[in-house]
């Protein structure tokens, strides 16, 4: 592989890394802080997608930005009203959710399973066209991936820390303490959830506007791909502040991207990448269990190797 392939493979999976890892911190915002498992966020990815690029073909790209963030809102809106007013588990409040977004989705794209904007105007040609003669021209998707992550952290570290945060927090770890304070985690749930799913909507219509095109199916296996880069972040980072962990979610994103573009470049067949990242998740959430156990199966081998002689 020579340098320039290498480099652009790179670039590669930093842009998509970059795009994937809003709904990375939108999952780390609902699991890891919250802990609740939203199993809706492969359709409100694809329904940022529809949305953004339904407002961006009407001739709005920047009001796209924001639509896609308001549709994932009333997508963890639904999904918090199932989990803490009608008593729905939340694991099956999410699969509910993801099922009636299936055909919302397809009802947001007119009836079509694929949306093609080859003659629209996004926020990336828009960025094209303000840095066609600056030394950073033909980097527009890079750049602005950047800036909506770069936001979006420092948006999530700043509301972690504030009273609002810190009871969504406290929600997470544990709700009878947080109701027994005069918190009502109902509210908390569904700002946590309207939150996090705003930033997976946000991931969706950047990813449709980045390719110019949305299929039905751009959402698919969504939650296993930020599932696996929240893992592998925390495996990285550790244990540490909210913008360390944050910032190793971003990594965690990025790792997981170019492994998947590696198995590309090697003409891995594309049915094989679900595994590919089923492996992955499996590797990530595995890894520190045997690293941890390590110690006691090498005594477990010694013993036996001994007892053998």
């Amino acid at each position: 592989m020579s340098l320039s392939s290498a480099l652009l493979l790179g670039q590669t999976a930093l842009k998509l890394g970059l795009i994937c890892s809003i709904t990375v911190l939108a999952l780390f915002l609902s699991y890891a802080m919250l802990n609740v498992c939203d199993l809706s966020t492969d359709g409100c990815f694809t329904l940022g997608a529809a949305v953004g690029a339904a407002v961006a073909i009407s001739g709005h790209p920047f009001l796209s930005i924001f639509a896609a963030m308001g549709a994932g809102i009333c997508s963890g809106f639904v999904t918090g009203i199932l989990q803490t007013k009608l008593g729905v588990d939340s694991l099956l409040s999410g699969i509910i959710v993801n099922t009636g977004l299936y055909s919302i989705n397809i009802a947001v794209m007119g009836g079509s399973s694929l949306l093609n904007m080859n003659k629209t105007i996004t926020v990336f040609s828009m960025m094209k066209g303000a840095l066609a003669e600056t030394p950073f021209a033909g980097q527009q998707d890079l750049i602005v991936a950047c800036i909506a992550v770069i936001l979006v952290l420092t948006f999530l570290v700043w509301f972690l820390k504030t009273r609002l945060g810190l009871a969504i927090r406290a929600t997470g770890n544990n709700a009878d303490m947080v109701k027994s304070s005069s918190i009502n985690p109902v509210f908390t749930t569904i700002v946590g959830l309207c939150i996090s799913n705003s930033f997976t909507g946000l991931s969706g219509c950047l990813l449709a506007q980045s390719q110019k095109s949305v299929d039905i199916n751009i959402g698919s296996g969504m939650v296993t791909i930020a599932l696996a880069s929240l893992l592998i972040g925390g495996t990285i980072m550790g244990k540490g502040g909210i913008l360390f962990r944050a910032v190793g979610m971003v990594a965690g994103a990025f790792i997981f991207r170019l492994v998947y573009t590696i198995a590309l470049r090697f003409n891995m067949p594309a049915f094989m990448l679900k595994l590919v990242s089923s492996i992955i998740v499996v590797l990530a959430i595995s890894g520190p269990y045997l690293k941890s156990q390590w110690p006691q199966i090498r005594r477990r081998l010694m013993h036996k190797k001994g007892g053998a002689f």
